[in-house]
């Protein structure tokens, strides 16, 4: 089973699609173009055919015409008394070009043929008065040409025709007979000169080869005697019509056949020729059309090898070099000059210029957001856009506790280096289930966890988990920091759950996702309550989480900017 050829490529892609329409349009206009020359060529041979048919058929009507005509006058000359001018008239027909023998055969017996005046055989005799033998007679005509036959006195090929001459009553008193060479007949045809080697055939009406233009003897004795349809289509077409052509089978026909009557005898010259001499000139233009459109064919897919392989191998680069983008690998491209082509790669480096520009944005700056949660976030159009939206979320802000004396003693550069170990280890715990990280303050740290379009108690219990996890961390974090001459850390963490406003806080030219609202500042007071070690949360997020993470104390305070207490529970005490 053959494969479809694969278009994977831009240049065989570019190759087919302009290839196609050419090689059809080629072809298309080889094809019609072919079938109306060949059109306009038959017709041209129809009407050459018919002119040259109709010139011959003139020739043997001119050579048959002329003793008609004397044997005619003769038929004249029955009532006159004096038998004279008929026998002038028969030594004319005598004398003429190509006559072989006239012969006046009287039925009477009375009438006996006697050798003429030039050795021809006449009548003599009494009846009628004329004293040239002659016998009156009221009506004559042409009653028959013969077809050529072999004359054995001649040595050659005659046509006789027979002309009969009757009574008043209609009996037949005698017949005048002339014998004319068939080759004087033919010989002007001979001449001709046949367009595209035709042969021509002279035919009876019952289409019987009487002879033919070429040199070779006849080798059949009829049209149609094998079968063949065009043959026997021509046959039937002689019998009907004085004139016509008809053409042969195929494309081009193998035989184009032409014929004419004459009107003298009742014979038909039939003309035919090969279809491929006919169109001989079509045929060699179309040889040389296919040529010149394989040539061009083979122009254009150099030009397309040379000039379009040039574009399809910048633009392979800047498939490669996209999919190395694809993965974080930026690279740019060298200048491919004015065109199209060069200005989509100079676009391409001024993309890749932006891209590094922006991720090294985002991972200076957004690097504290969990990657699927960005991914959730960037699927929401309306967390790309300025303002916000009012939801429930469970909020987590933790405190280092007495840090302040620590960087009173410290130098600068060994803070930062504390502050970013502590970071590295309380960060990816809070990425791990899923936080949004808002900001630092400096040794705190604000978090939310975004239920998005689900229950906010799913969110609570990943914030409980994450200040737990984050408390323990501090326990390890403690005793490598011991090992290295570290000073301790010990860190508070509040939890609370409200309704705050979500979404791009800033401007267009700089922004921040996150969080703003009463919660937030709430949230704020309970991570203040809470000891070294702590996680201490309000009733609002403890009816989401105390299920799994029981109270161990649980005390009124009063908060500063709230009016009334407010209940704290602590859920988790780090050990040492």
């Amino acid at each position: 089973m053959l494969k479809r050829p694969r278009l994977d490529t831009l240049q065989k892609k570019i190759a087919v699609f302009l290839l196609l329409p050419l090689t059809i349009a080629l072809l298309g206009l080889g094809f019609f173009g072919f079938f109306f020359a060949k059109e306009v060529m038959l017709n041209e041979w129809r009407e050459a055919a018919i002119l040259k048919l109709q010139r011959a058929a003139h020739h043997i009507d001119m050579r048959l015409r002329a003793p008609i005509e004397w044997m005619e006058m003769f038929h004249r000359t029955g009532t006159l008394e004096d038998g004279a001018a008929q026998q002038w008239i028969l030594d004319e027909l005598r004398r003429m070009p190509g006559i072989l023998n006239v012969a006046l055969n009287w039925l009477d017996p009375m009438y006996m043929p006697v050798p003429g005046p030039s050795g021809h055989s006449g009548m003599m005799g009494g009846r009628g008065g004329n004293g040239m033998g002659m016998m009156r007679f009221q009506q004559a005509r042409i009653a028959d040409v013969s077809p050529p036959a072999y004359n054995t006195q001649t040595g050659e090929q005659s046509v006789i025709l027979t002309s009969m001459l009757n009574a008043e009553s209609g009996e037949t008193l005698g017949v005048l007979t002339v014998t004319i060479s068939f080759d004087y007949i033919m010989q002007d045809i001979l001449k001709l000169s046949w367009w595209q080697s035709d042969i021509a055939y002279l035919v009876d009406r019952q289409g019987r080869l009487i002879s033919q233009t070429a040199q070779a003897p006849l080798t059949r004795k009829r049209l149609g005697e094998t079968g063949d349809p065009l043959e026997l289509e021509l046959l039937l077409q002689i019998q009907n019509d004085p004139y016509g052509t008809i053409m042969g089978r195929g494309h081009p026909p193998e035989t184009v056949w032409g014929y004419y009557h004459i009107e003298e005898a009742p014979w038909t010259i039939v003309l035919f020729a090969p279809g491929n001499k006919v169109l001989a000139p079509i045929l060699t233009f179309r040889l040389y059309y296919g040529l010149a459109a394989l040539l061009s064919i083979l122009v254009l897919i150099g030009f397309i090898r040379f000039m379009v392989g040039r574009a399809v191998k910048n633009i392979a680069e800047l498939s490669r070099a996209a999919e190395k983008i694809a993965i974080g690998e930026y690279q740019t491209l060298p200048d491919a000059g004015t065109d199209e082509i060069g200005q989509l790669i100079r676009s391409f480096n001024a993309m890749v210029a932006g891209l590094k520009e922006r991720d090294l944005i985002r991972d200076t700056f957004g690097r504290y957001m969990d990657p699927d949660i960005a991914k959730q976030l960037m699927q929401r159009p309306e967390s790309l856009r300025m303002g916000g939206e009012k939801r429930e979320v469970a909020i987590l802000m933790s405190d280092l506790r007495h840090f302040t004396p620590i960087c009173e003693t410290r130098r600068p550069e060994e803070i930062i280096r504390i502050l970013n170990r502590y970071l590295s280890a309380v960060i990816p715990i809070i990425q791990e289930h899923h936080g949004i990280i808002v900001d630092f303050f400096g040794d705190g740290i604000l978090t939310f966890f975004d239920p998005l379009d689900g229950p906010v108690e799913s969110s609570a219990q990943h914030a409980a988990a994450c200040a737990i996890e984050m408390q323990e961390a501090m326990v390890v974090f403690n005793h490598d920091a011991a090992r290295i001459g570290l000073p301790e850390l010990h860190m508070g963490i509040g939890l609370h759950a409200g309704e705050v406003i979500i979404g791009n806080i800033g401007s267009e030219a700089r922004a921040k996702y996150g969080i703003v609202g009463a919660p937030v500042n709430l949230t704020q007071r309970i991570q203040a309550e809470a000891l070294p070690g702590q996680v201490a949360c309000s009733d609002a997020m403890g009816r989401y989480i105390y299920a799994d993470h029981p109270p161990r104390t649980t005390v009124a305070v009063k908060l500063k900017g709230v009016t009334d207490p407010v209940r704290v529970s602590v859920i988790h005490q780090a050990t040492p």
